[in-house]
């Protein structure tokens, strides 16, 4: 028998995607080594628009498959130089063309090949003398459902770039975000400060700190932005830079009096937050606690945005919630925010913290809560600050019994040792 090596056949169709964006026609290619054979199923098939290539034996299969990457494989079995089992496992074992389909033709009707062709992992089948209908069924079948297939592994792959993409921003906005929690507590001889901060998985919006007004007073403030992500992210670091006594928010100018200038009131600072960030402008809120601290007398003026009320741990182990303030940042001033003022003697502990803490949860549910953040640092007020918040964080995983928190825990404390004025030199 005179062997026919192959031919691409002429089409209309370009080979490559036409200028009005419509998808090319599927390109299948035809193995058989009888000539007579390609002719009848590419006149078959050339009605229905494919882009029809022909090879004469496996071999030949093979290159030009791995050349052209076509849409489908008819592939006759018994062919010289290498049959179609070969060409089919040598096809299946290349990673470029492994996922196309293939339909197996031949004379054969025993259930050894159908077996053969399962284990190969051929598509489908076609037994000679051809039929029509059936043949333009089947490759119409394995045509549209491979074309489904590629769509589904390209949208599929976009998505795992584009995830990629975005766990690098997150990641950036993370180192972000920690670069701006504190890092060194302002150098004052009226107090000690210890924290902790355990991000979880994703980037939140829990930020603190601890800024030095003047030569005697601090300012304290625990925030927490709605949400997670890189938006989120960016509203904390906003916030953050706001809250810092160089951008003037919480030092008012006096001049020309001296000392020249005013501190800030805690609940006129949650105002003026309020309205440069109202919820309609970006889309979320956010809770913070806000407190000032004159070192040298001891006064504590605070207020809160409907955070979580910061503790006042008294040196006795009595504990007072600071619960003075308003609602969260962003309504447009629907609550007027109030302030509180204490007093603090030497021994005296502020704690804040976010909801983090209260709403960790172990593995039967159960969240943290206001009673077991109180009851611990209660049962370590003697201890250093510093021990103090370390066993408050193992009580709290203690508590989650290994369940990864769902949210940022953030915790700072303050110990206040007493100023010269207080203890009255």
């Amino acid at each position: 028998m005179t062997r026919d090596y192959g031919h691409n056949i002429a089409h209309p169709f370009p080979a490559t995607k036409p200028a009005d964006g419509r998808h090319m026609p599927a390109k299948i290619l035809v193995v058989d080594d009888a000539p007579l054979n390609r002719r009848v199923l590419t006149s078959l098939l050339q009605p229905e628009g494919y882009v029809l290539l022909e090879a004469g034996n496996g071999r030949e299969a093979v290159d030009l498959a791995l050349r052209e990457l076509p849409d489908l494989i008819i592939l006759d079995v018994m062919m010289p130089l290498m049959n179609g089992y070969k060409a089919c496992s040598l096809l299946k074992q290349n990673i470029d063309s492994k996922n196309i389909p293939i339909i197996f033709i031949s004379c054969i009707r025993d259930e050894s090949f159908k077996i053969k062709c399962l284990e190969l992992g051929v598509s489908d089948y076609i037994t000679k003398p051809f039929n029509k209908a059936e043949v333009c069924i089947r490759v119409r079948n394995q045509v549209q459902l491979y074309q489904m297939t590629q769509a589904l592994r390209t949208a599929h792959q976009q998505l795992c770039d584009k995830q990629q993409r975005l766990d690098e921003d997150l990641r950036s906005a993370a180192i972000i975000q920690q670069s701006l929690i504190l890092q060194h507590a302002p150098h004052l001889p009226h107090v000690r400060v210890a924290w902790q901060y355990i991000p979880c998985e994703r980037v939140g919006g829990d930020i603190f700190n601890i800024h030095r007004l003047d030569e005697t007073h601090l300012a304290l403030f625990m925030l927490d932005v709605s949400g997670h992500g890189v938006s989120a992210a960016m509203v904390t670091a906003s916030v953050s830079q706001s809250l810092t006594p160089q951008l003037g928010r919480l030092l008012k100018k006096r001049q020309p009096l001296a000392p020249y200038y005013a501190i800030t009131p805690p609940a006129e600072v949650l105002r003026a937050l309020d309205e440069e960030y109202p919820f309609e402008r970006f889309g979320t809120y956010f809770t913070l606690s806000y407190l000032v601290l004159d070192c040298r007398y001891g006064r504590l003026r605070y207020s809160s945005a409907a955070h979580p009320p910061p503790l006042l741990l008294r040196q006795s182990g009595e504990v007072v919630k600071l619960r003075e303030g308003g609602a969260i940042i962003g309504l447009g001033g629907v609550v007027p925010f109030t302030e509180g003022a204490v007093q603090l003697y030497p021994g005296d502990r502020l704690i804040l913290y976010t909801d983090g803490v209260l709403e960790c949860i172990n593995p039967h549910g159960e969240s943290f809560g206001e009673e077991r953040l109180v009851n611990t640092v209660v049962t370590w007020h003697s201890a250093p600050v510093d021990t103090m918040c370390e066993r408050l964080i193992q009580t709290l995983f203690a508590h989650g019994g290994g369940v990864s928190p769902q949210d940022d825990i953030s915790v700072l404390a303050l110990e206040y040792q007493g100023g010269g004025a207080a203890n009255g030199s």
